[in-house]
């Protein structure tokens, strides 16, 4: 036991006086928890600038534009003859879209016969401010048509329906993405730590200690992880306003076995190395494929089968369908059962193959 605590102290205090290892677990941390969600703060586009082509021009074409430039998503910046006038607004950037509104849309409508239409052409690169042009063009629409078919003396009979998001409560960008990419930048942050840890310990031939001391050092880069994992699920999420606290219970269980994961598999590379710096170079570039393969931007299902296996070796492909869905989905350890397995899994092999390693390497003369 006192090797133990003195290789989880040895450890604790090497990171806190350790310029390099201090900026990536401690720094790091608190620097991604506030400047990533930052660019997408505003959440929702507002004002997108919109030019208009009213081919109809007619009271109810007329009608629909004005409403839209009335909503907080649009902001019509001009009226144009034709499409190519209003493709020439786009290419000057001073709208990224245009509105349609085709000869006969209004008589089509009272006629309820098929000819003409509304047709909204948008840049989908920011496909956030799409949607929510999308949406508010929609709801005009709807809207305008309501009221000409209660103008005509027809019975409104529909039952009004409202959308509720359940997870993405606010429908932004942030709170989707934050909350997967948090559990990225949990993971690199902890295991460059490990493996810089490890890879420098061996070029200054370090002796571990035997278990013990393999076990104690383990220890306190969990420790670590833990901490990390309490600040940004803790308090940057209810900083942020991120949804969050859906099962706590849940959560507390994931993050021991994910920070246990994470830096034994950190430990295991760093002590392949032989310098620090060399552990960083090939580990670094990991990170932004390692966002794809979470399974968030682009569905697991969706991947070819043996990428999507490989995937499951990374703890944040585990963490991203754990913490998730007990922070912002408030799901059961039931319905949470099969990542948990794996998140254990990974933190039994990589702690085990760690132990092993650990042991093996030179121990501290008596």
């Amino acid at each position: 036991m006192r090797a133990f605590l003195r290789a989880a102290e040895a450890t604790l205090w090497e990171i806190l006086t350790t310029r390099e290892l201090l900026s990536l677990a401690i720094v790091s941390v608190l620097f991604y928890a506030f400047y990533y969600p930052a660019p997408y703060s505003r959440q929702a586009a507002v004002a997108v600038p919109l030019v208009v082509v009213d081919a109809d021009d007619s009271a109810l074409s007329r009608a629909v534009v004005r409403r839209l430039d009335q909503t907080e998503a649009v902001r019509v910046v001009a009226h144009v003859p034709s499409i190519a006038a209003a493709r020439v607004v786009v290419e000057e950037r001073r709208a990224v879209g245009m509105l349609v509104l085709s000869r006969g849309l209004s008589s089509a409508l009272q006629t309820q016969r098929p000819g003409a239409g509304i047709a909204l052409v948008v840049n989908a690169s920011y496909f956030v401010r799409a949607e929510t042009i999308a949406k508010a063009l929609a709801e005009v629409a709807a809207g305008v048509a309501r009221d000409l078919g209660l103008s005509r003396g027809l019975r409104e009979t529909a039952v009004p329906i409202k959308v509720q998001a359940l997870f993405n409560t606010t429908g932004g960008y942030r709170d989707y993405v934050f909350p997967a990419v948090a559990n990225v930048i949990l993971q690199q942050t902890l295991m460059f730590t490990a493996a810089r840890l490890a890879a420098e310990r061996r070029r200054r031939g370090h002796r571990w200690g035997g278990p013990a001391g393999t076990l104690g050092t383990w220890a306190a880069l969990v420790l670590v992880g833990l901490l990390a994992g309490a600040f940004v699920f803790g308090f940057a999420y209810w900083l942020q306003d991120v949804p969050r606290g859906g099962n706590t219970v849940g959560l507390l269980l994931a993050l021991p076995l994910f920070a246990a994961a994470v830096a034994a598999l950190g430990l295991l590379l760093g002590s392949v190395f032989r310098n620090g710096d060399d552990a960083l170079k090939l580990l670094m570039p990991t990170s932004v494929p390692l966002v794809f393969l979470a399974g968030f931007a682009w569905p697991l299902s969706a991947m070819p089968s043996w990428l999507a296996t490989l995937a499951w070796l990374s703890p944040a492909t585990a963490a991203m369908h754990l913490f998730i869905r007990f922070n912002q989905m408030g799901a059961s350890l039931a319905e949470a059962a099969m990542p948990l397995a794996v998140m254990a899994l990974l933190a039994l092999c990589y702690g085990g193959a760690w132990l092993w390693r650990g042991s093996r390497m030179p121990v501290t003369p008596a």
